[in-house]
């Protein structure tokens, strides 16, 4: 019996389908399943996700079959991408950018801070421990310390009942604001590093253009989709079709997406631009009686395609290049993402503590996972931005950090609480005093 692997690798047609199927069929129920159990242990089920990618990874030094052609195979790539996107679309859909004007100059500060340290730190670590590499591999270091989970804070603070806090609020808008500057220093670096493996000369204009380019579709995007889709829900919603608004919010992401490639930028961009744009009151009112929510309706093709996305960013994890220069590496990583966004809270408004600011904006998870993922994958000189080594250093920082973000933050808002400096909720509305 020939393996699924091989047919995957030699592109049998029918035979590649059944075999895609088969395995996916294991990965997506394995991954569930450990994102289960370390959700129990009170961690992101994205660990879980990730270390079952890194087990299918390496199966061949247990003595098992090699999956690296499943794991670079067109389609089980295509998949991965398309959860990618639609995690960007999710982590868009949950803010707008009238939550980002709410919170005012404080979560703007926070953010700023939260994205300037941790580039300048992680540029320092990769021009001290990797002084023979470019300097575009230590700016994208800086930029993919420059990341925060959103999605994980969130947590957190709910499950403490703190999530109107005026702490949270702050560190909630930070960290999408934190997304959005993000992604544009993704966007440019990864602009940069595509033109100068075409052989183009960097100079100051043309990294300006790319600043540029990536500047004019983000906002371009928001203000001409903002005016679009309100119009494109009410024509569609007349049709009274079930799944209409589903429809056209998934088209609307992928159209963005493609706009966003065919710019030069990561299709996320776009995916995130549009989850943006889409506000509730647009579709709400155009959903047919009895049918879920947008957010609601998604979660099926997200729970399929998402974890598809870190099974394969753990499959990228080699484990035959880890060694102590490796473990260092990440140790310094480590430090500098956590240091950079300890500093956010140095420019915390007063009456807010620091620390949980601070740690509150610590944790890379799902985001600086994209960013690892975009490294690989980019080019220069014939050769991976991010190497395997690397990679796996990335993807340590990425997990210490997740990891020790849970704890760290409970100990310290309830430490507040037991001070009294805490304060239990936040006014409903508007913004807050800087």
């Amino acid at each position: 019996m020939i393996h699924p692997v091989t047919f995957l690798a030699a592109g049998h047609g029918t035979d590649v389908v059944s075999a895609l199927l088969l395995v996916l069929a294991l990965l997506v129920v394995g991954a569930r399943l450990a994102g289960a159990v370390v959700e129990r242990l009170g961690f992101p089920a994205v660990l879980g996700e990730l270390m079952v990618g890194v087990l299918l990874g390496n199966l061949a030094l247990l003595g098992g079959p090699d999956l690296g052609p499943f794991r670079d195979s067109e389609a089980f790539v295509v998949l991965a991408e398309l959860g990618a996107v639609l995690l960007l679309f999710s982590v868009g859909l949950e803010s707008t950018p009238r939550d980002m004007m709410a919170v005012g100059l404080p979560a703007l500060r926070v953010a700023v801070v939260g994205v300037v340290t941790p580039m300048a730190l992680g540029f320092g670590v990769g021009a001290l421990a990797l002084p023979g590499d470019s300097w575009m591999l230590h700016a994208f270091l800086g930029a993919m310390l420059a990341a925060t989970s959103v999605g994980i804070t969130a947590r957190v603070l709910g499950d403490l009942g703190a999530l109107r806090s005026r702490p949270a609020r702050i560190i909630l808008g930070a960290a999408v604001i934190d997304d959005v500057l993000g992604l544009l220093v993704l966007a440019v670096i990864a602009g940069i590093i595509t033109a100068a493996a075409g052989g183009a000369a960097m100079t100051t204009a043309g990294v300006l253009a790319i600043v540029g380019k990536a500047v004019v579709f983000l906002v371009g995007s928001l203000l001409v989709g903002g005016l679009i889709t309100p119009r494109l829900f009410r024509h569609t919603g007349r049709l009274g079709a079930r799944g209409m608004v589903q429809a056209v919010a998934l088209s609307f992401c992928f159209a963005l997406s493609s706009l966003a490639l065919l710019a030069g930028l990561a299709p996320i961009v776009g995916a995130f631009a549009a989850g943006l744009i889409l506000e509730d009151e647009q579709h709400k009112p155009h959903l047919v009686p009895g049918e879920k929510n947008l957010h609601e309706s998604i979660e099926p093709l997200i729970g399929l395609l998402v974890p598809v996305f870190f099974v394969r960013m753990g499959m990228l994890v080699d484990l035959r290049a880890l060694g102590w220069g490796v473990l260092g590496l990440g140790l310094l990583l480590t430090g500098a993402a956590v240091l950079g966004k300890l500093a956010c809270g140095l420019v915390a408004p007063r009456g807010v503590s620091r620390l949980v600011v601070g740690l509150g904006m610590m944790p890379r998870g799902e985001v600086g996972l994209i960013f690892a993922g975009m490294g690989a994958k980019l080019l220069l000189d014939g050769r991976p931005v991010v190497d395997t080594a690397v990679y796996a250093a990335a993807v340590f920082m990425v997990v210490a950090t997740t990891v020790a973000t849970p704890p760290l933050l409970q100990w310290a808002v309830r430490r507040d609480l037991k001070r009294g400096t805490a304060p239990p909720a936040a006014p409903a509305a508007g913004g807050d005093p800087g």
